[in-house]
């Protein structure tokens, strides 16, 4: 397993994005703004990563796609969905 694919640290996500991706923009704020820590991996320049946002949905490369400590993973979720799932 490469550094991209690695699972987070417990209460913070690795987020899977690209650069012009405005919905990763806004969550990365929002996680900003109540201090929930993340690993940004652009899919775009890790291949390997793209595989596996490809992987867990359905073939599609749909970001942000969020992988929570507890290996689990989310598409698009939002930040409140982000908070229940860390338990903050």
């Amino acid at each position: 397993m490469t550094d991209a694919l690695t699972t987070p640290e417990t209460g913070s996500v690795v987020m899977y994005s690209t650069t012009w991706c405005g919905y990763c923009r806004r969550l990365k704020g929002q996680l900003d703004s109540v201090g929930i820590g993340y690993r940004e991996v652009n899919i775009e320049e890790h291949p390997e990563a793209a595989g596996y946002v490809e992987e867990v949905n359905g073939g599609n490369q749909t970001v942000p796609t969020l992988v929570f400590p507890d290996g689990t993973s989310a598409t698009n979720p939002s930040l409140a969905e982000v908070k229940q799932r860390l338990g903050v």
